[in-house]
């Protein structure tokens, strides 16, 4: 794991390899806290946003092979209140969502993971520490719910070689300007 200085006391920007995030997610205390872990690595939520979403947000996209989640307040960068967005949405990720929402009896306007913004960041501190006791390894200690979304963004650029919001446009039928195919706020 690569840390680097934030300049603040005993806080640092984590850079996780693969299997770095593997073991953050063997940590996980409960599926719920590895759907929290994968909202934020695989998806690329901010802690804020995962409590929003719920199981009528997630969406087949119209060519049928890939899925989105939709974000109905994302980060308000205008002062006007957050705008929805959409997230691409791993078909694995999807499979978890689903089989977690039907064990858990979770109904469709409700949060999949029914926590606060600061039980995100909890869940996230709490399974670091449980994967810097299991590997011995003290940096996961500094890994936080923002360094989630920081590996999602660093994937994407070595997988792909471009940056996520133009990987999200191309797959989950965005036009450019972030506006969906779709029109409707639901769809």
């Amino acid at each position: 794991m690569r840390l680097e200085s934030t300049g603040k006391p005993d806080q640092y920007k984590c850079w996780l390899t693969d299997d770095e995030f593997e073991e953050l997610r063997r940590a996980s205390g409960s599926i719920r806290d590895d759907l929290v872990i994968q909202l934020g690595g695989f998806v690329g939520l901010r802690a804020f946003e995962i409590p929003q979403v719920a199981p009528k947000h997630v969406k087949r996209t119209p060519d049928g092979d890939h899925f989105r989640l939709r974000v109905p307040e994302g980060k308000d960068t205008t002062g006007n209140g957050g705008k929805p967005r959409d997230a691409y949405l791993p078909r694995d990720v999807e499979g978890d969502i689903h089989r977690y929402v039907s064990t858990e009896d979770v109904g469709r306007r409700e949060p999949i993971v029914d926590l606060s913004e600061s039980g995100v960041r909890t869940v996230v501190k709490r399974t670091a520490e449980r994967a810097a006791e299991n590997t011995g390894d003290e940096d996961f200690c500094h890994v936080s719910s923002h360094d989630l979304r920081r590996r999602f963004a660093q994937r994407l650029l070595v997988e792909t070689g471009e940056p996520p919001r133009r990987h999200d446009r191309r797959r989950v039928g965005l036009l450019p300007g972030g506006r969906a195919v779709s029109r409707r706020a639901d769809a």
